[in-house]
């Protein structure tokens, strides 16, 4: 594949991953509306999109199942943050409209800029900036009307944003030394171990026998699908294109919403909706950030092997 037409299934691939990621807040809601409570769905969610992933995996491609002890310790360190912040979603989801609760886990970057610092690797101007243009978004969002926002509901999706936030520069460690199928797998399958037991606990609510599990099947889909375009996006645009052009979920969550659930903004938090996205648009303006992912520096500098192993399956970096 010539370069030109890699960049072009890059492009295709990633708008195609958007594209599912904006479907999955609209199918989690209706999964809630129909009958199904939050744990049951984030349990489902990950447990049947974790044993898709491992089946195809395990009958198509199975050297991806190895992995290095340090490797699977970072997968399950970040799995597990990941788990937990996927509980806060559908709770906060239950209280939230969609495009409201979107919105405010899309801060995420912002997030990941602060755990970045931690890593020691410090933001430049523009990412101050950035981070005053998301705030201001964010009170403009939250302050219309706000004797009837749900502050609970919230406080749990920006805590779902600072996990998701939190596992980024974990994976992102791990990654250097192992593909993304096998990452992606095991956090995945980290993600079941906390989800499911947490339903089994706390919850174990069934859904009626006339309760449709068709939102369930298609969010278990299209989790499936975005990881997999994600991944052919990431090959050959590289992980900041593909995340730029991942933005555009926001956009596929406000106008799905409005159609299908009827959910609208109003203009002032339509003002801080597009704060927000300019605020996420401009880090495609941020220069990149020296490699940190072999140094010991940062409170993320253990996570790495001693020494990687001369023959693996797939091969280093693949």
């Amino acid at each position: 594949m010539s370069r030109k037409s890699g960049r072009i299934t890059g492009i295709g691939a990633a708008l195609t991953s958007a594209v599912f990621l904006g479907l999955v807040p609209i199918f989690g809601k209706q999964a809630i509306n129909d009958g199904f409570s939050p744990l049951a769905t984030v349990a489902l969610r990950t447990s049947l999109a974790a044993a898709l992933l491992l089946v195809i995996v395990a009958v198509f491609r199975r050297s991806f199942l190895y992995i290095y002890p340090a490797g699977l310790l970072g997968c399950s360190i970040a799995g597990a943050i990941n788990g937990l912040g996927s509980i806060f979603y559908y709770l906060a989801l239950q209280r939230l409209s969609v495009s409201v609760g979107q919105l405010l886990y899309s801060l995420y970057p912002i997030f990941l800029m602060l755990w970045l610092i931690l890593d020691r690797q410090f933001p430049t101007r523009l990412t101050n900036v950035r981070i005053a243009i998301a705030l201001l978004g964010v009170i403009l969002l939250t302050a219309t009307q706000s004797a009837r926002v749900d502050w609970i509901g919230v406080l749990f999706m920006l805590a779902a944003s600072i996990m998701y936030a939190l596992h980024l520069p974990i994976n992102q460690r791990v990654l250097y030394d192992i593909p993304a199928p096998t990452v992606t797998l095991y956090t995945l399958l980290a993600m079941s171990a906390v989800v499911v037991p947490a339903y089994l606990i706390f919850d174990r609510q069934i859904p009626s026998s006339g309760t449709s599990w068709s939102p369930v099947i298609a969010l278990t889909l299209v989790t499936f699908a975005s990881r997999l375009m994600l991944f052919l996006g990431i090959k050959h645009l590289g992980g900041i294109q593909t995340g730029l052009l991942g933005l555009g979920e926001l956009f596929v969550t406000l106008l799905v919403s409005a159609i299908w659930l009827h959910e609208f903004l109003q203009p002032t938090q339509w003002i801080g909706a597009l704060l927000l996205g300019s605020s996420l648009i401009l880090i495609g303006f941020e220069r990149p950030g020296s490699e940190q992912r072999r140094t010991h520096d940062g409170f993320l500098g253990w996570l790495r092997p001693p020494e990687v192993p001369p023959e693996i399956p797939w091969g280093p970096q693949s």
